[in-house]
């Protein structure tokens, strides 16, 4: 099964749009398994996300361009961008707050909320720097459930990169389980699968039981997502739950 997300599926206001991947294939669930929302944010200038709560997330920071100041409730201030990721496992209560550094390019990148195996676990950040050539023309495994990845999820979920060159074709990476979900998301740039589907930026694919053939047509960044949607799973976060359960609005202001 192949089915297509466009970007008319984001939702959302201002520098920040949100994609429920669930809603383009499911009436009943806002996520597909534990990948529950995904921010796509675009800023110009400095500004300033004042400290907000997070209840039962798992949130990776992939941000590719610009700096952004991170501070929480657990005591961490540091500094990330697109050589340094970061994720926060809020657990049962968490707070932060963001400075974002937007004056000398934009800041744009990704925010990923990710559903727990299980609710109201400690709170823990963890940080992970990464080379700027690691996905260059194949896929780079950034976080996964396994030790293998410092930035580990409690649930059955894994998430990988890959920038291409013009005319670079690959596959799917070997999948590190059977009869998981694939979320294939555009974050730069134009691709076909398969020769027929195109996508652009800010559109997505997902598969289920098929292999894939990749080509990019020009410079492209990709984000891919793999889920097992039959192992336990929390929904209930503040932001990665179903959005029917709880809605949080964010705010920010221009510093």
């Amino acid at each position: 099964m192949l089915q297509k997300i466009s970007t008319k599926a984001f939702s959302g206001y201002g520098p920040i749009q949100m994609l429920y991947p669930g809603t383009a294939v499911s009436s009943h669930d806002s996520g597909i398994g534990s990948i529950g929302r995904i921010d796509h944010a675009r800023f110009q200038g400095t500004h300033h996300i004042p400290m907000h709560p997070h209840v039962n997330d798992e949130i990776l920071s992939y941000f590719r361009t610009g700096q952004v100041r991170h501070l929480d409730s657990e005591g961490f201030s540091e500094t990330i961008g697109q050589n340094r990721l970061m994720l926060m496992k809020a657990g049962k209560l968490f707070y932060h707050e963001e400075w974002i550094d937007g004056e000398a390019e934009p800041h744009e990148g990704l925010q990923i909320f990710i559903r727990p195996g299980i609710k109201d676990l400690t709170p823990a950040v963890i940080f992970q720097d990464i080379e700027p050539i690691g996905s260059k023309d194949r896929w780079r495994l950034l976080a996964s459930p396994n030790p293998e990845t410092p930035l580990q999820f409690s649930s059955q979920t894994w998430i990988y990169d890959a920038k291409l060159s013009p005319g670079t074709k690959i596959d799917l990476p070997p999948l590190p389980a059977t009869g998981l979900t694939v979320l294939l998301y555009v974050y730069q740039g134009q691709i076909s699968v398969n020769e027929t589907t195109a996508l652009v930026k800010k559109e997505a694919l997902v598969v289920k039981g098929e292999a894939i053939a990749i080509r990019s047509s020009q410079d492209a960044e990709l984000v891919l997502f793999l889920t097992d949607e039959n192992a336990p799973i929390y929904k209930g976060g503040m932001y990665s739950g179903n959005k029917n359960v709880y809605v949080f609005k964010l705010t920010w202001t221009t510093a």
